[in-house]
């Protein structure tokens, strides 16, 4: 697909579009402030609601690719972009996998904290990052971006559709030039922002929803929580050492001693040592089983 034909009406997007119920914003005091932002927020989650089915079928797609040794990449430039990264970031404290969710955005790691907006606007900029990765067709490529119109995401996902992957994207808008491009697409429309064309709002709010229902979504699928534990979770702090233990403790009700012994003689793998105290045989057993739809 070349992205050179593509020419967009920038003003039609519906993230760019003008918010009547804000247009006093300015001459609001701080209490209305506050109570306007709060009432255009309270839409957001609805309008998630309207894309589940998108999202479970995503949810889906991310644990077939896990299952083949796949691994997922959100790629996005701004606000969107940011949002995939700490999702990317958190997966591996949270569910204990690394290097398999990772975050590319437009101007690299140094955007995380410098805008770099004008990287947005070059169409090969993530796809040579994917290049590096190693990119291939057995990974996922999530595209991240409020209007649709990066032309950087484009050019990610018109790149992973040349190497045979599969493709999802997240937008919020029903008309944009990454639907085409998705095999799944998650377009929740949230309607003008607040202040209007301020993506980082309703717009970043959503995408960061439905990051969190992927993300969980998908390592719930791959068996990497059991009840609503996280089982994996890679236990570097105080808290969350403490934490591990009483997991451990609320699954197979040894006491607070036993539990933290099991912990260490399981190398601090928490699935691990309740297999150990429950008499799992393995934990690959209990993992093979755990993947049974």
């Amino acid at each position: 697909m070349d992205n050179m034909e593509e020419k967009l009406d920038y003003g039609a997007l519906a993230t760019e579009n003008y918010n009547p119920r804000t247009a006093d914003i300015d001459k609001m005091d701080s209490r209305q402030i506050a109570a306007a932002i709060n009432e255009e927020d309270k839409t957001v989650a609805l309008a998630v609601e309207k894309e589940l089915d998108s999202i479970a079928a995503a949810i889906d797609l991310l644990t077939d690719a896990l299952k083949k040794n796949g691994r997922i990449f959100y790629c996005g430039a701004g606000t969107s972009g940011r949002l995939g990264m700490l999702d990317a970031l958190e997966c591996l404290p949270t569910y204990g996998l690394a290097d398999t969710v990772i975050g590319v955005m437009a101007g690299g790691r140094r955007a995380l904290y410098d805008a770099t907006e004008e990287a947005e606007d070059n169409y090969n900029e993530i796809s040579d990052m994917l290049k590096e990765y190693g990119f291939c067709a057995r990974d996922v490529c999530i595209g991240l971006s409020a209007s649709g119109s990066a032309e950087c995401v484009k050019g990610a996902m018109d790149y992973a559709r040349a190497c045979g992957a599969r493709t999802v994207s997240v937008t919020c808008s029903k008309s944009n030039p990454l639907i085409p491009r998705s095999d799944i697409a998650i377009s929740v429309v949230v309607g003008p922002e607040v202040i209007n064309g301020s993506t980082r709002m309703k717009a970043g709010t959503a995408q960061k929803l439905v990051l969190n229902m992927l993300s969980t979504g998908a390592m719930i699928r791959y068996g990497r929580v059991r009840g609503n534990y996280m089982a994996y979770m890679v236990p570097t702090n105080k808290k969350l050492a403490d934490r591990a233990v009483r997991i451990i403790m609320d699954k197979t009700g040894v006491s607070q001693e036993e539990a933290a012994r099991q912990l260490e003689t399981a190398g601090n793998v928490i699935a691990d040592a309740i297999d150990a105290i429950e008499g799992v045989p393995s934990e690959a057993a209990w993992h093979k089983d755990s993947l049974k739809s």
